[in-house]
């Protein structure tokens, strides 16, 4: 429920920004005297959504290491540290990608990858990871994220975002401006939108993103898989990544902030699951089993 409650907040959030913004560049600008201009909202939508997804992405890092309080490690203090610094750079190399910063955060179990591309990323690591995980376990886990960076996940899932974005616009204001025709039948258009058309897009926004972020987790779930196998390949096994999803599975992994939570190690069993970027772990050993 928490993590609904979240979810609930950012679309609340994003409306109330887009809002703003449609009253400074005028929203009236979306109808004419034959009604409303389909082309010009379109533009809108096309700018607001992809625009909107892509300066989320471009922030990703700063936002992950505000969000987190993760260090970068910039000179290693110790053994674990310089270990893991080594293991990133060893697999980064093994993908063909540019080394990633490599932070470190307090929590419980998890990590994460983020970036605004394939050669500027980042992957951090909790504490509570290397201290509860072997370390092929945590090797394994390392790898499935330098996975993400090379499969290049942060930027597909930004392009999908960007694409249910636009069509959440687009659409709750068609829907917005017929049931304002509708209220206002009989009456001009010359005055531009009533107050049934601002109430109506901000309950479909709010709704329609909610129906829009299933879909968008959805292909969040299948790029773990992917990641899951990418990171087989680059240990040469399934095994070790399927060793560490079972301890994983036998603790509550840390709940990461929600703007990296598409990045963690974490999933969410039965209804939730619709909500959830991550496949339940047991479904996650299962397919890397099934490659052995």
């Amino acid at each position: 429920m928490k993590r609904i409650l979240l979810l609930i907040g950012t679309n609340l959030a994003i409306m109330l920004v887009l809002g703003i913004v449609c009253t400074l560049t005028g929203a009236h600008k979306f109808f004419s005297g034959n009604g409303l201009d389909l082309g010009k909202l379109l533009f809108f939508a096309l700018l607001m959504g992809f625009g909107g997804a892509f300066l989320s992405l471009w922030m990703s890092k700063t936002i992950a290491k505000w969000s987190t309080g993760a260090r970068v490690i910039d000179i290693p203090a110790n053994s674990s540290e310089l270990w893991l610094v080594d293991s990133v750079r060893r697999f980064a190399d093994k993908a063909g990608v540019a080394m990633p910063e490599v932070a470190i955060y307090e929590g419980e179990p998890n990590a994460f990858a983020t970036g605004a591309s394939r050669n500027s990323s980042l992957v951090a690591v909790s504490t509570g990871l290397l201290q509860s995980m072997t370390r092929s376990e945590a090797e394994a886990v390392i790898a499935h994220e330098v996975a993400h960076i090379a499969n290049g996940d942060m930027v597909t899932l930004t392009l999908i975002q960007g694409v249910v974005n636009t069509f959440v616009i687009f659409i709750a204001r068609v829907v917005g401006w017929l049931v304002d025709s509708l209220l206002r039948r009989g009456g001009g258009e010359e005055s531009g939108p009533g107050i049934g058309y601002t109430i109506t897009v901000v309950v479909c926004d709010i709704v329609f993103g909610i129906l829009a972020s299933i879909i968008v987790m959805y292909f969040s779930r299948q790029r773990e898989f992917r990641a899951d196998a990418g990171a087989a390949q680059l240990m040469g096994s399934p095994r070790p990544m399927a060793a560490a999803l079972r301890r994983l599975g036998g603790m509550e992994a840390g709940e990461l902030p929600q703007n990296v939570a598409t990045a963690g190690i974490n999933g969410h069993p039965g209804w939730m699951a619709l909500f959830s970027s991550h496949p339940p772990i047991e479904e996650r050993i299962a397919v890397l089993e099934s490659r052995s």
